[in-house]
């Protein structure tokens, strides 16, 4: 889940980055940002999480979110972005945002419990708002349903696929099988048995067992991915 959400993020690589709310989303993204190069500070009101993940971010806080004036004390009004992660007080989460909003944070994200949740955060001030479960598993389906590997959709309706080329495309080039002009998705790269990647071009040849990592609009990679 952490790299899922984490690829959502467009953050510039050393950005400095606070995660409130130290259960498993918040920790999962927060680890992987100081992975990616982020300076990452945690806050929750919990001690006992703050020490487990004290060693694990660049900063672990215990602290009151929801108070305009600690927060300040911590110089969250520094950071370039916030991620609330939240996730079981939707009061406190909210309360978190305003006061975020109130510390002039350019780049606010919220973990939505709800769709209602979601939309009053919008309202109040949150400039992404992202629903781990939902979209964990909308991705969850598409894998259980074997037409792909892997599958990661964004904001936008817009997707990225790792599928088994279907038998229609095998032994033409992505010229001869015009899958872009058919379809309206796109092939980015092959990945063949015991070989390197190769990033596609018309001249690339689909062969049986070949995969292919292809993006587009969700919709119409679900209809190519279909044809597997």
């Amino acid at each position: 889940m952490a790299r899922l959400f984490t690829e959502q993020f467009s953050f510039a690589k050393g950005d400095s980055v606070v995660v409130i709310g130290l259960g498993r989303f918040g920790c999962a993204v927060g680890q992987s940002l100081v992975r990616l190069g982020h300076d990452v500070m945690g806050i929750d009101r919990d001690e006992q999480l703050v020490r487990e993940w004290a060693d694990l971010l660049t900063h672990a806080v215990q602290a009151d979110s929801t108070n305009t004036a600690i927060m300040r004390q911590l110089g969250v009004a520094d950071f370039t972005h916030a991620i609330v992660g939240i996730g079981t007080d939707i009061a406190a989460s909210l309360m978190t945002l305003m006061v975020l909003t109130e510390l002039g944070i350019k780049d606010i994200w919220v973990k939505a419990l709800s769709a209602e949740h979601g939309q009053i955060a919008e309202r109040i001030g949150a400039h992404h708002v992202v629903y781990p479960e939902a979209d964990m598993g909308e991705r969850v389906a598409h894998l259980i349903s074997g037409r792909m590997i892997d599958f990661i959709e964004f904001d936008d309706g817009f997707a990225i696929a790792r599928i088994h080329a279907p038998a229609s495309t095998h032994q033409q080039t992505l010229g001869e099988s015009m899958i872009r002009e058919k379809f309206g998705v796109t092939v980015v790269g092959i990945k063949r048995l015991h070989e390197d990647f190769q990033h596609a071009t018309p001249s690339s040849r689909i062969l049986p067992g070949d995969l292919l990592i292809i993006s587009g609009p969700t919709r119409k990679i679900e209809l190519f991915a279909g044809k597997a």
